[in-house]
């Protein structure tokens, strides 16, 4: 099977799109699928686009045996939404820059930004005559349905979602709490959604116990990722400074449009016992990292709604085999509580947060405990391998390889 994934963020971009397209387009590989990649040039989060990339029309290369074309993207950072539009706008044209070089396919598989990048995945389906199926990894475009508003910006949202639902031949959601709003809000056929998850790759995030079996050490807990809107900072902030004479320290690790306030915050409380890293790193320096800690926090925003999608990061989390410190409502707390990888915090709960950490650092068989049931789980349901296999079991559904 020949599969096209367009994918405006792939690694090194951070960011759950990014892990999301690249899980599923290794997996397919490992399947023995013929894979190709159009995405954007490295630019996510903070627009700082590598000297070998900028103001090219494009760049052919390979990663990890995956054939991508890279494509024009301006440097800029993806903060306020005038920035994050001319970012979009940019890979929906740039993206086109690769039809030349982009030969018959089975199937393409339309990965981020969600649905816009349905509408070049038209353009290539309809010239290639192949089906299209269309990745979910964030309802953002299913909130407007949550708006009092009858705004013209909201009644455009509206219909281009409509749009590109009914033009996908199959939606491939990673969470099931997306399965109802789409069926329900935009119409879809129960039968053209196929929730995959969004898996991990075992050969990067893998055990290493070393570290958190030393108990004279300070017990130590980590954040990873983008320091994007989505997560509540304030949250680990706080319940640091509850224990700040604990011998327990917090590290976060990442860049994004939350960074300054973060740092700003953690001046302001005058915490001492905080680590604010400022870099971005490879895939496999995060997974090193993460095998620093004896636990880790996943601090999701609520946004005055259960959360509906599942982030990457927890089945990263998992794979390193540490417990996990869930601050959320929706999918993720009951994922995290079906797989018993680790202990709920409703969110904004500071409180609670810094009571579970200290329950961890005295319990730590038990904290062993959730680590292992976490690991087990990824592996037995979503390595990349098995993850790439259910894709294509789906793209089989919609498609006849020629």
């Amino acid at each position: 099977m020949r599969v096209l994934v367009i994918s405006q963020y792939f690694p090194p971009d951070m960011g759950g799109g990014a892990t999301r397209a690249y899980n599923v387009a290794k997996g397919l590989l490992l399947n023995n699928c013929e894979v190709k990649v159009i995405a954007a040039f490295p630019h996510y989060p903070d627009g700082n686009i590598p000297e070998v990339y900028r103001w090219k029309a494009l760049r052919i290369e390979k990663v990890e045996g995956i054939d991508v074309i890279r494509t024009f993207m301006p440097p800029l950072a993806s903060q306020g939404i005038a920035k994050r539009l001319i970012l979009f706008i940019s890979f929906l044209i740039s993206s086109l820059f690769a039809l030349p070089l982009v030969n018959d396919f089975d199937i393409i598989w339309a990965a981020n930004p969600n649905i816009l990048s349905m509408f070049p995945a038209m353009i290539y389906g309809r010239l290639k005559r192949c089906p299209i199926a269309l990745n979910v990894d964030d309802l953002w475009t299913g909130s407007i349905f949550n708006r009092r508003e009858n705004s013209l910006m909201v009644r455009m949202i509206a219909f281009l979602s409509r749009l590109v639902y009914s033009k996908a031949n199959m939606i491939t959601p990673i969470s099931p709490g997306y399965v109802g709003v789409i069926h329900e809000n935009f119409n879809v056929s129960l039968e053209k959604i196929r929730v995959i998850r969004g898996g991990v790759d075992l050969s990067k995030f893998g055990e290493n116990h070393t570290l958190s079996n030393n108990c004279k050490k300070n017990f130590r807990l980590l954040y990873v990722g983008a320091f994007s809107v989505a997560y509540n900072f304030n949250q680990v902030l706080l319940a640091a400074k509850i224990l700040e004479e604990e011998g327990i320290d917090f590290v976060m690790q990442g860049r994004g449009e939350l960074i300054d306030y973060v740092k700003s915050r953690a001046k302001e409380l005058k915490l001492k016992n905080l680590k604010i890293i400022d870099k971005i790193v490879c895939r496999d320096e995060v997974a090193k990292f993460l095998n620093t800690a004896d636990a880790l926090i996943l601090p999701l925003r609520n946004f005055d709604r259960p959360y509906l999608g599942i982030s990457t990061k927890l089945y990263e989390y998992q794979a390193v085999g540490k417990p996990i410190l869930c601050c959320a409502e929706g999918q993720p707390a009951k994922y995290v509580m079906e797989t018993e990888s680790g202990i709920v915090v409703k969110p904004g709960d500071y409180g609670a947060l810094s009571k579970a950490v200290l329950y961890l650092r005295e319990n730590r068989d038990v904290a062993e405990k959730l680590g292992a049931s976490g690991r087990k789980y990824v592996e037995n349901n979503l390595s990349i391998e098995k993850i790439g296999l259910k894709m294509m079991t789906v793209f089989k559904k919609v498609c006849t390889p020629r």
